[in-house]
């Protein structure tokens, strides 16, 4: 087990640095999460340390309740709400939270994005939804996500007046939802400040949902890459 958390100490840091790569987080902000695979544990950034100084070595272990088993450092101030998240979704193995500025725009004006592209229907088979307001800190928050995204194919969520988080089956598929997220909404609002955007029908988004998750790419394990 130990090997395990070790290289998944290894793989929550490295994400960090995609989260910076794309733009989507400033300063300190944003948090990228991880399940350890059979135990009621998590991996996850410490709180309020600079990008460039983060390392598999101070990633902070916490069990399912958000308290600290491995770390000197404090965790994540959204620990709570990764927390939540695993507790009530066994199938999600990673957890992404940024404040990407045109998705944080869309969730500031409280507005679900609509699909307009045959990138969002593949990635979010359709809208993706505004989650209610909720205070940092507890797990109000994983609450309001796990309430949105039940059923929902969407594996994004707009958290009103915060911003994006989004999940997966692993951590690298929540990065990959957060960088695809944050596109797809600077799209959305650029089209909507030219006109109004052409809705797609249902049975479109269907079928292009359903390529992209089983027919797209090649036989591998991870989330798919366009």
């Amino acid at each position: 087990m130990s090997e395990i958390i070790a290289a998944l100490r290894q793989t929550v840091s490295s994400l960090h640095g995609e989260l910076t790569r794309y733009g989507l987080v400033a300063w300190t902000s944003g948090n990228v999460s991880a399940r350890v695979p059979g135990q009621e544990l998590l991996v996850i950034k410490p709180s309020g340390v600079s990008y460039d100084d983060l390392s598999p070595a101070n990633m902070i272990v916490c069990d399912l309740d958000g308290v600290v088993v491995e770390g000197d450092l404090s965790p994540s101030s959204d620990t709570a709400a990764h927390a939540y998240v695993y507790r009530a979704m066994p199938e999600v193995g990673g957890v992404v939270h940024t404040h990407s500025t045109y998705a944080t725009a869309w969730a500031a004006r409280g507005e679900a994005i609509p699909c307009f592209l045959t990138a969002q229907a593949d990635e979010f088979g359709g809208e993706i939804p505004i989650g209610p307001f909720a205070l940092i800190g507890g797990d109000d928050i994983g609450k309001g996500i796990v309430a949105t995204l039940s059923g929902h194919r969407s594996p994004a969520v707009l958290m009103r007046n915060h911003g994006v988080f989004t999940i997966g089956k692993d951590a690298r598929a929540a990065v990959k939802a957060a960088v695809m997220c944050e596109d797809v909404a600077r799209t959305a609002h650029l089209a909507r400040a030219l006109g109004q955007p052409l809705p797609m029908a249902q049975a479109d988004v269907d079928s292009l949902y359903d390529r992209y998750q089983n027919v797209y790419g090649q036989a591998a394990t991870g989330p798919k890459d366009r």
